[in-house]
């Protein structure tokens, strides 16, 4: 039954959509018709045609390489960011809800404090104190980002430990970790699974918004939040400087959220956003 629904999910659209992007970006250095930081002036804002399919930007660079480059940026650090905010928030919504007490209380008022301010917000504060780059970025995204994981998995995970399995298990001696193993990670695993995907779009947009900014990527690397910035004062005479990144920054976005819907309704038949409510609800 798993293998047949980790078929259903990876061979949907979404699926072999983000498959794509994924190659198309990871294969930038040898399939890109140009080098994404060759200035070409006499080239410059120019509209799509077969020599730049996508046009060039007010530098006369080509837009399609730099979106293909630019994309390696942005989806790493989306990725790291969001595997990032699954461990952490993971492990401290486990901890919170087999330890109970005062440390259950601390963990539930530190993420009320996170949530009640914007993640940007946050990330800006953090970004303005240690400077911008691209440990920094993961970092100040980082720091908020596990709070709906670790709200979710508390949830779930207490749940988890009040069920009849879980109590016969510990009449008969087995271990917290035994427990841990074999009764609540599997049972957390599909929301927490479906929430990571739904994560990773919306951490896409935090971070290409905060390359928007300025704070993000620095020259001449580029990335389509930055990419976004520079093409802004062009946008009336050479629109493509916009779309392309833009289109990439939603299509991926857009897809990852289905693929995050389908593996909440193939893997675990609950809706994380339903379930993140309830918890906020119950706290």
């Amino acid at each position: 039954m798993a293998r047949n629904h980790s078929r259903e999910i990876l061979l949907s659209p979404p699926a072999f959509i983000l498959l794509a992007v994924v190659i198309l970006t990871i294969a930038a250095p040898w399939i890109s018709p140009y080098d994404p930081n060759a200035q070409s002036l006499a080239d410059r804002l120019q509209a799509p045609s077969l020599a730049h399919l996508l046009g060039t930007d007010a530098l006369g660079r080509d837009t399609l390489s730099r979106v293909l480059h630019g994309g390696r940026f942005s989806l790493s650090v989306a990725l790291i960011t969001t595997l990032f905010s699954l461990l952490v928030g993971t492990a401290l919504g486990l901890l919170s809800a087999v330890r109970g007490g005062w440390l259950d209380e601390l963990s539930l008022r530190v993420n009320d404090l996170l949530l009640a301010l914007p993640e940007i917000v946050i990330a800006l504060l953090i970004i303005a104190v240690m400077g911008p780059g691209f440990s920094t970025m993961v970092l100040s995204v980082g720091v908020v980002a596990w709070t709906p994981t670790a709200r979710l998995v508390r949830s779930m995970a207490a749940q988890a430990l009040s069920t009849h399995h879980v109590e016969a298990s510990k009449h008969v001696g087995a271990s917290r970790w035994f427990i841990l193993r074999h009764h609540v990670l599997p049972f957390v695993a599909g929301p927490v699974l479906a929430q990571a995907a739904l994560r990773f779009g919306l951490l896409l947009v935090l971070l290409g918004s905060l390359s928007y900014l300025g704070i993000g990527v620095q020259p001449p690397q580029s990335d389509w939040g930055s990419m976004l910035a520079e093409a802004q004062p062009h946008a009336i005479r050479s629109p493509w400087g916009m779309i392309a990144p833009g289109a990439a920054i939603f299509l991926v976005s857009f897809c990852v959220t289905l693929l995050g819907n389908r593996i909440t309704h193939v893997l675990g038949g609950q809706d994380v956003l339903a379930t993140e409510a309830k918890a906020e609800i119950h706290d």
